[in-house]
């Protein structure tokens, strides 16, 4: 790994999250009480934001806000966990959710309101800034937003990008999970573009494959604690990845620390409370 400082980048979204640790997801028609309860900004583009400043020392996040309470908080809450974030303010609310975390550390996503996402024509952002980056993780935005990101010495997506894919934009990496239909379903029209294919699978580790036909698999990291919240485990999995390619790490090697983001994040309460640092590295 080189010894200079990593300067890394997310374009993506961010949802006002509320948690609720209950026992079990609850069946219809009954009424179950939250043991505890707390809100963060969260949503892929905010936890792979945070996770890359962890590891870097700093991040930058490209997004769009609502010029609302809860779009206000975000941003502050994001500085005070190391994002320097870039905005801009839509007139739509920021998007919600309520994520229950049950006795299993399973999380289930229910979301209010439409996605925002940063676009190329929102000039009031520094879209130059992406071709100063050794590497950026994008997760939402338009066609716009995803050529500028590509200025990036390395690009890493998520399916979640949905339209901003599939336009003969080169990809360095497209990392979506094992489980997830919508994901997998959203791949398809990207997967041309990608060099490298990456798809997670919990705790049985994961596998990729390459452009040249090459493929391979990685090992569940050992988790550090008992495992307590799923949430944000996969997007800080994708943030280590993309700083592991942006550093110049070996394929193998950027699977590994990518999966041991995952695994600390499992053992901690929300997406922030336990994150890999530089320190662990």
């Amino acid at each position: 790994m080189s010894s200079r400082p990593v300067k890394v980048a997310v374009v993506g979204h961010i949802e006002w999250v509320q948690f609720a640790r209950v026992p079990k997801v609850p069946a219809a028609g009954t009424v179950m009480h939250a043991r505890e309860g707390f809100e963060e900004p969260a949503g892929g583009g905010a936890v792979a934001a945070v996770q890359l400043a962890r590891l870097a020392g700093s991040a930058t996040l490209f997004t769009a806000l609502g010029d609302d309470e809860h779009g206000h908080r975000s941003l502050e809450r994001l500085t005070q966990l190391g994002v320097s974030v870039h905005r801009v303010l839509r007139a739509a609310p920021t998007r919600r959710a309520v994520t229950l975390i049950d006795d299993g550390g399973e999380r289930t996503i229910i979301t209010f309101g439409e996605r925002l996402e940063p676009h190329a024509e929102d000039t009031s952002l520094p879209w130059e800034q992406l071709a100063e980056m050794d590497a950026v993780y994008f997760t939402a935005g338009d066609v716009g937003a995803l050529r500028a990101a590509r200025a990036a010495t390395v690009l890493v997506a998520s399916p979640r990008a949905r339209h901003a894919l599939g336009h003969d934009i080169p990809l360095d990496a497209l990392v979506l999970s094992h489980g997830d239909a919508t994901e997998r379903g959203e791949a398809d029209r990207a997967e041309k573009d990608a060099r490298l294919i990456a798809l997670t699978d919990g705790e049985r580790g994961g596998s990729y494959s390459l452009r040249d036909g090459s493929g391979g698999s990685w090992q569940p990291a050992v988790l550090p604690g008992e495992a307590l919240d799923s949430y944000g485990c996969g997007d800080s999995f994708a943030a280590g990845l993309t700083f592991g390619l942006g550093a110049g790490l070996e394929i193998a090697e950027a699977f590994s620390l990518a999966a041991r983001c995952g695994a600390v994040c499992l053992t901690g309460r929300g997406p922030y409370q336990r994150q890999l640092t530089a320190a662990d590295l």
